[in-house]
Protein backbone atom coordinates (compact mmCIF):
# COMPACT_ATOMS: atom_id res chain seq x y z
CA UNK A 1 0.00 0.00 0.00
CA UNK A 2 1.40 3.28 -0.99
CA UNK A 3 1.69 6.43 1.31
CA UNK A 4 2.06 10.05 0.51
CA UNK A 5 5.08 11.55 2.53
CA UNK A 6 6.42 15.20 2.90
CA UNK A 7 10.40 15.35 2.80
CA UNK A 8 12.19 19.04 3.72
CA UNK A 9 15.84 20.12 4.17
CA UNK A 10 16.53 23.61 5.72
CA UNK A 11 20.23 25.35 6.61
CA UNK A 12 18.59 26.92 10.17
CA UNK A 13 22.13 28.71 10.65
CA UNK A 14 21.78 28.24 14.22
CA UNK A 15 18.36 26.47 15.75
CA UNK A 16 18.40 28.71 18.94
CA UNK A 17 18.47 31.46 16.05
CA UNK A 18 15.99 30.41 14.33
CA UNK A 19 13.62 29.24 17.21
CA UNK A 20 13.64 32.78 18.21
CA UNK A 21 11.87 33.71 14.65
CA UNK A 22 9.27 31.56 14.77
CA UNK A 23 11.11 27.93 13.54
CA UNK A 24 8.26 25.89 15.63
CA UNK A 25 5.50 27.79 14.76
CA UNK A 26 6.31 27.26 11.35
CA UNK A 27 7.61 23.24 11.49
CA UNK A 28 4.12 22.99 13.02
CA UNK A 29 1.78 24.61 10.52
CA UNK A 30 4.61 23.11 7.68
CA UNK A 31 4.43 19.69 9.27
CA UNK A 32 6.70 17.74 7.05
CA UNK A 33 6.45 14.13 7.75
CA UNK A 34 10.33 14.56 8.11
CA UNK A 35 12.62 17.88 8.36
CA UNK A 36 16.22 18.15 8.02
CA UNK A 37 18.18 20.58 9.33
CA UNK A 38 22.38 21.50 9.05
CA UNK A 39 24.43 23.88 10.81
CA UNK A 40 22.30 23.76 14.18
CA UNK A 41 25.33 25.37 16.25
CA UNK A 42 24.23 23.35 19.37
CA UNK A 43 24.14 20.03 20.91
CA UNK A 44 20.89 18.43 21.96
CA UNK A 45 21.67 18.95 25.57
CA UNK A 46 21.38 23.06 25.85
CA UNK A 47 18.09 23.15 24.03
CA UNK A 48 14.59 23.30 25.54
CA UNK A 49 12.41 20.43 25.52
CA UNK A 50 9.94 21.88 22.84
CA UNK A 51 12.84 21.88 20.52
CA UNK A 52 14.03 18.23 20.84
CA UNK A 53 10.13 16.92 20.92
CA UNK A 54 7.89 19.18 19.22
CA UNK A 55 4.10 17.86 19.00
CA UNK A 56 4.26 14.95 16.89
CA UNK A 57 8.06 14.79 16.15
CA UNK A 58 10.91 12.74 17.26
CA UNK A 59 14.25 14.40 16.98
CA UNK A 60 18.07 13.09 15.98
CA UNK A 61 20.69 15.09 16.55
CA UNK A 62 24.83 14.78 15.37
CA UNK A 63 26.46 18.10 16.39
CA UNK A 64 30.06 18.87 16.03
CA UNK A 65 32.61 18.76 18.47
CA UNK A 66 33.84 22.54 18.32
CA UNK A 67 31.34 24.76 20.28
CA UNK A 68 28.69 26.22 17.98
CA UNK A 69 29.60 24.89 14.83
CA UNK A 70 27.99 22.82 11.83
CA UNK A 71 25.81 20.19 13.35
CA UNK A 72 22.36 18.19 11.67
CA UNK A 73 19.69 16.82 13.02
CA UNK A 74 16.39 15.30 12.15
CA UNK A 75 12.77 15.40 13.13
CA UNK A 76 10.29 12.73 11.87
CA UNK A 77 6.75 11.54 12.70
CA UNK A 78 8.08 7.85 11.65
CA UNK A 79 10.89 6.81 13.77
CA UNK A 80 13.65 5.07 11.76
CA UNK A 81 14.65 1.52 11.87
CA UNK A 82 18.20 2.65 12.41
CA UNK A 83 20.20 6.22 12.49
CA UNK A 84 24.17 6.20 11.92
CA UNK A 85 26.11 9.58 12.60
CA UNK A 86 29.51 8.31 11.39
CA UNK A 87 30.94 7.95 8.21
CA UNK A 88 33.96 6.22 9.11
CA UNK A 89 36.76 9.20 9.04
CA UNK A 90 37.65 10.79 12.09
CA UNK A 91 38.19 14.28 10.74
CA UNK A 92 34.82 14.20 9.60
CA UNK A 93 32.87 12.87 11.96
CA UNK A 94 34.12 15.41 14.43
CA UNK A 95 32.16 18.24 13.04
CA UNK A 96 28.99 16.76 12.92
CA UNK A 97 27.78 17.02 9.18
CA UNK A 98 26.34 13.62 8.24
CA UNK A 99 23.14 11.33 9.68
CA UNK A 100 22.20 7.95 8.01
CA UNK A 101 18.44 7.07 8.30
CA UNK A 102 17.14 3.86 7.59
CA UNK A 103 13.31 4.07 7.16
CA UNK A 104 11.24 0.81 5.42
CA UNK A 105 11.15 2.51 2.29
CA UNK A 106 13.79 4.05 1.73
CA UNK A 107 17.31 5.25 3.12
CA UNK A 108 18.11 9.05 3.61
CA UNK A 109 20.82 10.92 4.23
CA UNK A 110 21.13 14.38 5.98
CA UNK A 111 24.64 16.20 5.11
CA UNK A 112 25.86 19.75 5.95
CA UNK A 113 28.85 19.66 3.04
CA UNK A 114 31.77 21.66 3.99
CA UNK A 115 32.04 24.89 3.18
CA UNK A 116 36.50 25.98 1.11
CA UNK A 117 36.08 29.31 1.05
CA UNK A 118 37.80 29.54 4.04
CA UNK A 119 41.33 28.34 2.79
CA UNK A 120 42.96 26.11 0.23
CA UNK A 121 43.31 24.02 3.17
CA UNK A 122 39.28 23.61 3.78
CA UNK A 123 38.80 23.21 0.13
CA UNK A 124 40.60 20.44 -0.43
CA UNK A 125 38.80 19.03 2.84
CA UNK A 126 35.80 19.72 1.10
CA UNK A 127 36.73 18.04 -2.03
CA UNK A 128 38.05 14.88 0.39
CA UNK A 129 34.67 15.08 2.21
CA UNK A 130 32.67 15.14 -1.38
CA UNK A 131 34.35 11.66 -2.31
CA UNK A 132 34.27 9.70 0.75
CA UNK A 133 30.76 10.26 0.64
CA UNK A 134 29.57 9.39 -3.08
CA UNK A 135 31.88 6.24 -3.01
CA UNK A 136 30.03 5.51 0.55
CA UNK A 137 26.90 6.30 -1.58
CA UNK A 138 27.89 4.24 -4.04
CA UNK A 139 28.76 1.16 -1.62
CA UNK A 140 25.21 0.98 -0.17
CA UNK A 141 23.58 1.29 -3.49
CA UNK A 142 25.10 -1.88 -4.90
CA UNK A 143 22.41 -3.89 -1.92
CA UNK A 144 20.17 -0.91 -1.69
CA UNK A 145 19.19 1.40 -4.56
CA UNK A 146 16.66 3.35 -2.67
CA UNK A 147 18.29 6.42 -1.67
CA UNK A 148 18.00 9.86 -0.66
CA UNK A 149 20.82 12.23 -0.24
CA UNK A 150 19.58 16.22 1.63
CA UNK A 151 21.51 18.90 3.04
CA UNK A 152 23.50 22.41 1.84
CA UNK A 153 25.99 21.40 -0.41
CA UNK A 154 27.60 24.37 -0.56
CA UNK A 155 28.20 24.16 -4.39
CA UNK A 156 25.59 25.96 -7.08
CA UNK A 157 25.88 23.43 -9.95
CA UNK A 158 25.36 25.75 -13.03
CA UNK A 159 24.83 29.13 -13.74
CA UNK A 160 21.18 29.40 -13.92
CA UNK A 161 21.33 28.38 -9.91
CA UNK A 162 23.28 31.75 -8.80
CA UNK A 163 22.71 35.04 -9.74
CA UNK A 164 26.13 36.12 -11.02
CA UNK A 165 28.15 33.21 -12.53
CA UNK A 166 30.48 35.28 -14.11
CA UNK A 167 31.92 36.76 -11.34
CA UNK A 168 31.92 33.65 -9.02
CA UNK A 169 33.72 31.42 -11.22
CA UNK A 170 36.41 31.29 -9.38
CA UNK A 171 35.03 31.44 -5.79
CA UNK A 172 34.77 28.46 -4.19
CA UNK A 173 31.32 26.89 -4.22
CA UNK A 174 30.90 27.79 -8.31
CA UNK A 175 34.52 26.35 -9.01
CA UNK A 176 35.35 23.84 -11.68
CA UNK A 177 36.50 21.18 -9.98
CA UNK A 178 33.02 21.25 -7.44
CA UNK A 179 30.70 21.60 -10.02
CA UNK A 180 32.41 18.96 -11.78
CA UNK A 181 31.57 16.63 -8.73
CA UNK A 182 27.90 17.52 -9.18
CA UNK A 183 28.50 16.43 -12.69
CA UNK A 184 29.75 13.01 -11.38
CA UNK A 185 26.49 12.57 -8.65
CA UNK A 186 23.97 12.88 -11.62
CA UNK A 187 26.17 11.09 -14.42
CA UNK A 188 26.46 8.04 -11.64
CA UNK A 189 22.58 8.11 -11.07
CA UNK A 190 21.51 10.72 -8.86
CA UNK A 191 18.81 12.98 -9.56
CA UNK A 192 18.63 16.91 -8.70
CA UNK A 193 14.59 16.76 -7.69
CA UNK A 194 14.32 20.53 -8.12
CA UNK A 195 16.05 20.42 -11.48
CA UNK A 196 14.14 17.62 -12.95
CA UNK A 197 10.44 19.33 -12.26
CA UNK A 198 11.58 22.32 -12.95
CA UNK A 199 14.20 22.99 -15.62
CA UNK A 200 14.38 26.31 -16.50
CA UNK A 201 13.16 27.86 -13.68
CA UNK A 202 15.26 30.73 -11.55
CA UNK A 203 15.22 29.84 -7.78
CA UNK A 204 17.43 30.01 -5.04
CA UNK A 205 18.25 28.96 -1.93
CA UNK A 206 20.72 31.03 -0.15
CA UNK A 207 21.81 34.34 0.15
CA UNK A 208 24.19 36.68 1.51
CA UNK A 209 22.95 38.20 5.30
CA UNK A 210 25.60 41.16 4.82
CA UNK A 211 25.12 42.31 1.39
CA UNK A 212 21.46 42.40 1.70
CA UNK A 213 20.99 39.69 -1.23
CA UNK A 214 17.90 38.52 -0.22
CA UNK A 215 15.99 41.80 -0.57
CA UNK A 216 17.39 41.92 -4.14
CA UNK A 217 17.26 38.22 -4.95
CA UNK A 218 20.85 38.05 -5.42
CA UNK A 219 20.94 34.42 -4.36
CA UNK A 220 22.45 30.89 -4.67
CA UNK A 221 20.75 27.26 -5.23
CA UNK A 222 23.20 25.29 -2.97
CA UNK A 223 20.43 23.09 -1.23
CA UNK A 224 19.48 19.93 -2.87
CA UNK A 225 17.25 16.77 -2.52
CA UNK A 226 18.71 14.34 -4.67
CA UNK A 227 17.11 10.93 -4.98
CA UNK A 228 18.74 7.90 -6.87
CA UNK A 229 17.23 7.18 -9.90
CA UNK A 230 15.97 4.44 -9.14
CA UNK A 231 13.59 6.10 -7.12
CA UNK A 232 12.23 8.75 -8.76
CA UNK A 233 9.34 7.85 -9.77
CA UNK A 234 8.60 8.18 -5.98
CA UNK A 235 8.44 11.83 -6.32
CA UNK A 236 5.79 13.67 -7.40
CA UNK A 237 6.78 17.49 -6.53
CA UNK A 238 9.97 19.12 -5.73
CA UNK A 239 9.84 23.08 -4.55
CA UNK A 240 11.79 26.10 -2.59
CA UNK A 241 9.80 27.95 -0.05
CA UNK A 242 11.94 30.96 -0.52
CA UNK A 243 9.16 32.56 1.03
CA UNK A 244 10.37 31.47 4.10
CA UNK A 245 12.40 33.49 7.01
CA UNK A 246 14.86 32.92 9.88
CA UNK A 247 17.83 32.02 7.95
CA UNK A 248 20.17 32.74 5.48
CA UNK A 249 18.87 30.05 3.70
CA UNK A 250 15.27 28.67 3.17
CA UNK A 251 13.61 25.27 3.26
CA UNK A 252 13.29 22.99 -0.05
CA UNK A 253 11.38 19.82 -0.12
CA UNK A 254 10.10 17.09 -2.30
CA UNK A 255 6.06 15.31 -1.81
CA UNK A 256 6.99 11.26 -1.82
CA UNK A 257 4.71 8.59 -2.83
CA UNK A 258 6.20 5.83 -1.30
CA UNK A 259 5.60 1.77 -1.35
Amino acid sequence: MSKSLRLMSWNVNGIRSVQKKGFLEWLLVESPDILCIQETKATPDVLPDTLIEPDGYTSYWNSAQKKGYSGVAVYTREKPLAVEISMGVERFDLEGRFMRLDFPEFTLFNVYFPNGKMSPERLKFKMEFYQVFLDMLEGIRKENSRLIFVGDVNTAHNEIDLARPKENSNVSGFLPVEREWMDRVVSVGYVDTFRSFHPDTVQYSWWDFKTRARQRNVGWRIDYIFVAQEMSAAVSRAYILSEVMGSDHCPVGVDLIVE
